[in-house]
Order: C-alpha cells, then sequence, then structure tokens
C-alpha cells in the first residue's frame, strides 16, 4: 500500500482531506496557487512567501514559439485538446522543466490551443494577474469578472489532488523509475484522457442543457429521461462514484461556487430540479446502491457557466491536477523506489509444439 500526506479520500464518510486540511475550509479560501503551495511544501505559505510563490509562477507562462507551432499544427489537423495538451507538455522538455514551469505553462497551453481551435490567434499571458485570471483572459479574450475568477480557483483547487486515481498513479509509476518531471506528467495526461477517467464532465451537462429546451416540466422530463436510461442499461453521468459512498465531498462546493457563478440566469436553479429528479430515480431504481452527485455534475455546470465547450473541460480539469501530479511525482522520488506490481497469471499451462 502507498503512503501519501497529500490528500486522504474518505469514501464512506464522503470527506476529502489535502494535506490535514478539509476541503471545504480550503477550497473557497487559500487560493489555487495557496493550495499547490501546500501540497508542495506541506506548510500555509505566509503572505509574503506566497507572493513570491505566485510571482514565480506568472514568470513563467510564456510558450517558446516551438511549442506554440506545435499547437497550431495539431488545431489545423483537429486534434482533441487534451492530445494537444500532452503534445505541448512534450514540447516543454526541449528545455529546462522543473515543478514551477509545468503548472505556470499548462494553463497557456490550454488556453492557446483552445484559441487556435476556434480560428483565433493565442494571446501573451500577463504576469500581473493570477493563473485562474489569465487563464480566462487568454482563454477568453476579455478580462474575466471577479466572480468568473474567483468560482475557476475554486475549481481549480477543488480538484487539485484525489488519491491515488489512474492519473495521479500513472504519474507516480513513471516517477518511480526515475524518469524525468516532464515524461510523468505526459503519461498523466495520457491516462486522464481515458473516457473512463476524465471524460464524464461533458455528458453531464449536454443532458441537462437538452432537457432544458424540451417543451414541459424539467422535473418531469427528467424523471422519464433517467428512467429510460437506466432501462437500456446506460449510465447516468453526474451521478456516483467508484470510491464515494455518500455525497462527492466536492460537488458541495463546486455547487456552492456554481450558485454564486451563475445567480441571476435560472441555470442553476434548473440544475437543482434536473439533481433531485435524477437522484429520486436512481433511489427507486437501485435501491441497494447509495449513487450521489458527483463532482463532475458541477464541474460541467461551473465551466459551462463560465463560456466553455465540453470539448475543452478535461484539459481545464488537468491545469488544477497538475498541481497534484507534480507533488506525488516529488514524493515518490522521495521514497525511491520502484513501482512493480505483481500479476496472477491466468494462462493456459502445460502446452508443447508438436
Amino acid at each position: 500500500m502507498a503512503q501519501t500526506r497529500l490528500s486522504r479520500v474518505d469514501g464512506e464518510a464522503g470527506r476529502l482531506t489535502l494535506a490535514g486540511f478539509e476541503l471545504e475550509d480550503l477550497a473557497p479560501k487559500l487560493g489555487f496557487e495557496g493550495v499547490a503551495a501546500l501540497l508542495w511544501t506541506d506548510s500555509v505559505l505566509a503572505p509574503a512567501p506566497l507572493e513570491a510563490f505566485v510571482a514565480e509562477l506568472a514568470g513563467q507562462r510564456a510558450l517558446e514559439p516551438v511549442t506554440v507551432d506545435l499547437l497550431r499544427r495539431a488545431a489545423a489537423r483537429e486534434v482533441a485538446p487534451i492530445d494537444a495538451l500532452r503534445l505541448g507538455v512534450a514540447s516543454l522538455s526541449l528545455g529546462p522543466v522543473s515543478g514551477p514551469r509545468l503548472l505556470a505553462a499548462v494553463p497557456t497551453i490550454v488556453a492557446t490551443y483552445d484559441r487556435l481551435r476556434r480560428g483565433a490567434e493565442p494571446l501573451a499571458p500577463d504576469p500581473a494577474l493570477s493563473l485562474a485570471a489569465d487563464f480566462l483572459r487568454m482563454a477568453t479574450g476579455t478580462a474575466p469578472t471577479p466572480g468568473q475568477t474567483r468560482a475557476l480557483d475554486t475549481y481549480l483547487s477543488t480538484i487539485a489532488d484525489h488519491g491515488l486515481n489512474a492519473s495521479t498513479f500513472t504519474a507516480r509509476v513513471v516517477a518511480s523509475t526515475r524518469a524525468e518531471l516532464g515524461p510523468a506528467i505526459e503519461a498523466a495526461i495520457a491516462a486522464l484522457g481515458g473516457p473512463l477517467h476524465g471524460g464524464a464532465p461533458g455528458p453531464a451537462l449536454e443532458a441537462l442543457l437538452e432537457l432544458r429546451e424540451q417543451p414541459g416540466d424539467l422535473e418531469a422530463n427528467t424523471r422519464t429521461w433517467a428512467t429510460a436510461q437506466l432501462a437500456a442499461g446506460e449510465r447516468i453521468m453526474g451521478f456516483g462514484h467508484r470510491v464515494y459512498r455518500t455525497r462527492d465531498p466536492r460537488a458541495d462546493v463546486l455547487g456552492a461556487a456554481a450558485a454564486q457563478l451563475l445567480a441571476g440566469t435560472g441555470l442553476y436553479e434548473d440544475a437543482q430540479i434536473h439533481e433531485r429528479a435524477v437522484l429520486e430515480v436512481l433511489r427507486a431504481h437501485k435501491p441497494g446502491r447509495v449513487l450521489a452527485t458527483n463532482v463532475e455534475f458541477y464541474t460541467a455546470l461551473l465551466l459551462h457557466g463560465l463560456g466553455f465547450e465540453p470539448a475543452v473541460f478535461t484539459s481545464i480539469f488537468a491545469i488544477g491536477r497538475t498541481a497534484g501530479w507534480i507533488a506525488h511525482y516529488e514524493e515518490q522520488q522521495r521514497e525511491g523506489r520502484l513501482i512493480r506490481p505483481r500479476a496472477a497469471y491466468v494462462g493456459a499451462r502445460g502446452r508443447t509444439l508438436c
């Protein structure tokens, strides 16, 4: 069993602890750069050191021309955003790659590619802005409001680390071979790109948006749709989790952030109607299982509220999770042991060649 000081996922109680702090207390207050520093140093930085850390990251956001050119070529070939992110991170290895450089460059890669794939030219970073604010500006082309910045900052903090999930475990396996940091993060991004790990926020949103456009009562329409999904053996994205046996604590934090961001639009209220109706159908059809709202549901709602398309949701998730991947890489390097799982052989025995 691996040992880590970075995060503790208590699925039975529905709790997530980051470096000893409960998520609900940490994410809305500390800021993403502060959460990253906590994961990397195991301490909450005082204002002056935190300001220096923020400035260090801000000074390393710019991309080399070779990376921008690679992203431009990828956009011309309609490469998926998460694959373009992996290519962009790989190109960083042409120069020195440190934790701060990676964490600073990933948002710029995501924003640059999102603009290129939509036919717009990339924008240069502004080191005077926070990571969340500058990413929103580079991606959308307009200065974000304080509320938009706060919403994204909370999101990135909320998903910065979450135990030994598939992508984090992948990063640690690569780190255990004493490979460099860049390839370990590339491997983590590749794992995140698989639909069973990072691909669900988009579908979680699409169902809600489609049901909102249908005539009639949203609650009744949701019940009918959810019942049909279950009867067809389909999953309902945004509900249930492999670890949490109760509500995903990240959903509570992001739900509150989404409520503030979307106040007055009606979308958050409709999302609550949709959520309640789906949960009622799940309880009726699967009485022996606890299937609660997970982080994907409110991730989709929040990122949609910030103006992003579902195609880029997983790449934005990678911005926040990069902080955790880097922390796990360093922790595994200090451990100094190769991760070498054993396999149980289940193939044929006693075969001979005639």
